[in-house]
């Protein structure tokens, strides 16, 4: 890999970098993104959909958008001075920084940030539908797809190391592309699927997979954010510049826009609708900020230790050097401090919850309901209020596209459908239905709890239409 290195860095110091210059004049910026890693649409899918980096920029430059599974590839080509600016997230952004930092002409920098979880929801692993696996303890011995050195290879881990297994000796980690894990996983040939978004919840939307063991469960953070090379930030700040302002104002479309931001991304990288939502949506599970925030600085040094435990040719970070925001301080203005500061998901889910009449106020409990045929969600107070307007709409003969709720125990969203149910009869009437993202967080509810039971979707969905939620 050193060899390579030195090698592509020779040729990119002669001169052989793509950025150099086109047939009629303009220069051509190439970004690397990755359009199915639908929290960095800010910086990728949704960005190129809407053309505010190409506006920003002008007549002077060209843009190069280039796609790509992992970030793996992105930083290859970064190394070799071929791409400019890349995204991806937080173990490949670790990767990235050790194969860049000891080559000048491709050292790079962490500029910003595109969206996070501060519990780590956005990675989880995934087993098929019929799978007796039930928790991550039961994968022992098991094959699991991973992408190496990728966020949900991480999350697997340090996963597997909190549930008291040995990550190098009780799985074997199969290192595979997305998709192509996703294959192996319905052909039987892995048994578990540790990947980052939105690979999982698509697998699930689809019924093809099973969610065994969510993110947030870790409570660490996790993020994915945008890089640019170093040099190429010196000789073209404007270029830098016109990035992260057409950045900020694509995060703001996103918060704005959301049902049409889910739908462009949707029809650009072929996922369905319902799964973009799930993630970037109102109260998704990821929040879409731009700043460099110490939490998210913290986890990412926090991370080290586990990308050198699973054998990747990785030299220590210095994350405080390699994290420069001063390029997005200038593009920001001045509310970036107080901004980033700030961890409050600006995709909120207000209105008022038509089912049991009461404001949507509580983002722990809010969710929210796409019926077919209409262009906007509809908001629900609390899950067992969600449970009573899916039960009218399925009673009045409406599809139901999907409705997400967030998990009791951390909050992240879920399908309604897909979540596992608990009845809690010593709740309040509108608080009677728990949902949880997987079964181990519905058992430990119930353990802690020894009035309330697990009861299957449909068997909530009558209940609490007939109001009667104890019973």
């Amino acid at each position: 890999m050193r060899k390579l290195i030195a090698a592509v860095a020779l040729l990119a110091a002669a001169g052989c970098s793509v950025s150099a210059g086109a047939d009629d004049g303009r220069q051509t910026v190439v970004v690397g993104y990755q359009s199915k890693t639908i929290n960095t649409v800010t910086a990728g899918t949704l960005l190129r959909d809407l053309g505010y980096f190409e506006k920003r920029l002008g007549d002077r430059y060209r843009v190069e958008w280039q796609d790509y599974d992992t970030g793996a590839p992105i930083t290859a080509k970064m190394v070799a001075g071929k791409i400019d600016i890349g995204s991806m997230g937080d173990y490949p952004l670790l990767i990235n920084a050790s194969r860049t930092q000891g080559v000048p002409t491709a050292r790079t920098e962490l500029v910003s940030v595109t969206g996070y979880n501060l519990r780590g929801g956005l990675n989880s692993v995934v087993v098929s539908p019929s799978s007796d696996v039930e928790t991550l303890a039961d994968l022992k011995g098991k094959k699991v797809s991973a992408s190496s050195g990728s966020a949900g290879h991480g999350t697997l881990v340090q996963a597997l190391e909190r549930a008291g297994l040995d990550p190098a000796t009780d799985v074997e980690v199969v290192n595979q592309q997305p998709p192509v894990g996703a294959s192996a996983l319905q052909s039987g040939n892995v048994q578990g699927y540790a990947q980052f978004v939105a690979w999982p919840g698509l697998l699930v939307f689809q019924n093809q997979a099973r969610l065994v063991y969510d993110g947030s469960a870790l409570d660490v953070p996790t993020f994915h954010g945008v890089v640019v090379r170093q040099a190429y930030a010196k000789e073209h700040p404007d270029v830098v510049q016109a990035f992260l302002r057409a950045q900020i104002d694509a995060t703001t479309y996103l918060h704005e826009h959301p049902v049409e931001s889910a739908e462009a991304v949707a029809e650009a990288t072929g996922l369905p609708p319902e799964v973009v939502y799930l993630y970037n949506g109102r109260e998704g599970i990821a929040s879409f900020d731009v700043t460099l925030k110490p939490s998210l600085l913290a986890a990412l040094d926090h991370d080290q230790k586990y990308l050198k435990s699973i054998g990747t040719d990785f030299t220590t970070v210095d994350v405080a050097k390699f994290a420069n925001d001063s390029y997005l301080r200038k593009a920001y203005g001045a509310s970036y401090d107080a901004d980033t500061a700030s961890t409050a998901n600006r995709a909120k889910i207000t209105g008022t919850d038509e089912a049991c009449g009461t404001a949507v106020d509580d983002p722990a409990k809010a969710g929210e309901i796409w019926l077919a045929g209409e262009s906007r969600l509809r908001p629900a107070a609390t899950p067992t209020c969600l449970l009573r307007q899916v039960a009218a709409a399925v009673s009045a003969g409406t599809t139901v596209r999907a409705a997400y709720v967030p998990d009791a125990a951390t909050g992240t969203h879920w399908f309604a459908d897909k979540s596992v149910w608990v009845r809690d009869p010593s709740a309040g009437e509108d608080d009677r239905f728990k949902p949880f993202t997987t079964e181990d967080g519905a058992r430990a509810y119930v353990k802690e709890h020894p009035e309330a039971e697990i009861v299957g979707y449909d068997e909530a969905l009558e209940a609490a239409a007939e109001g009667g939620a104890s019973r």
